[in-house]
């Protein structure tokens, strides 16, 4: 499996359980209807989970432009293969929510609330505040960035002599991912990801769903730009820290 091949289908599982606990949680007569936030955190962070098992050995598992975009900054990883790690990305977030909205289209019909409808596709800010909104995702997005440039490898002994954890490794972004949205989600949705939050919203404007109502093309920049500042400002940090 190549390495875009990989960030592909890893994005694409990754949103399909990450967005499709929304639509468990939120669509009209599912068995998880209203169980709350607590259960879409806790899934979203283990969606990453599966996700960087799957790409981890063969990508690195970004899963996400505003991580790859750092690491290009950081010196961590090659420029040109910026481009084709965010298209695959992309590409993995539009296939991941086209099958939430096949697995979930019965509970999509019989849901009549346009919002609720929305909600499994793209992020939507708690209390609409542009400024305030681009905050919660450059700072949220600057948190997840700036640990995971922190996150080691476990080692044994004086020598430290790495230990390989195998699919445990993926323990810590996971945790990471978890917490941001128990903490710092409330306000936005935490996006953090420019592909988690464009791929579907592509996808809820041209799917022919009934009663779907629009998809915020006026908020949609939000999600894009926020991730890529705060990922920006995380990585030249990082590289200043670094170096002095």
């Amino acid at each position: 499996m190549s390495s875009y091949v990989a960030e592909f289908i890893a994005t694409a599982i990754m949103i399909l359980l990450g967005n499709g606990v929304v639509a468990n949680v939120v669509l009209k007569d599912t068995k998880g209807q209203n169980s709350g936030w607590i259960v879409i955190t806790t899934a979203w962070a283990l969606a990453v989970f599966v996700a960087v098992v799957v790409a981890g050995p063969h990508s690195g598992a970004h899963l996400n432009p505003a991580v790859t975009l750092a690491l290009a900054i950081a010196n961590m990883f090659e420029w040109a293969k910026v481009p084709f790690y965010i298209l695959a990305q992309l590409g993995g977030a539009i296939t991941g929510s086209f099958l939430v909205w096949i697995f979930y289209k019965d509970h999509f019909d019989a849901t009549t609330d346009a919002g609720l409808k929305a909600a499994p596709f793209a992020t939507a800010p708690a209390i609409a505040n542009k400024t305030s909104n681009l905050i919660s995702e450059i700072v949220g997005t600057f948190v997840l960035i700036f640990v995971i440039f922190y996150i080691t490898g476990a080692e044994f002994g004086t020598d430290k002599t790495p230990i390989g954890l195998g699919s445990v490794g993926a323990l810590p972004v996971t945790f990471l991912v978890w917490v941001i949205g128990l903490s710092l989600g409330g306000t936005t949705g935490y996006a953090i990801n420019p592909a988690r939050d464009l791929g579907p919203r592509i996808v809820h404007s041209i799917i022919p769903m009934k009663g779907k109502g629009g998809s915020n093309w006026g908020y949609a920049w939000i999600p894009v730009v926020g991730p890529i500042i705060g990922a920006s400002i995380a990585a030249l940090l990082h590289l200043y820290l670094k170096i002095g």
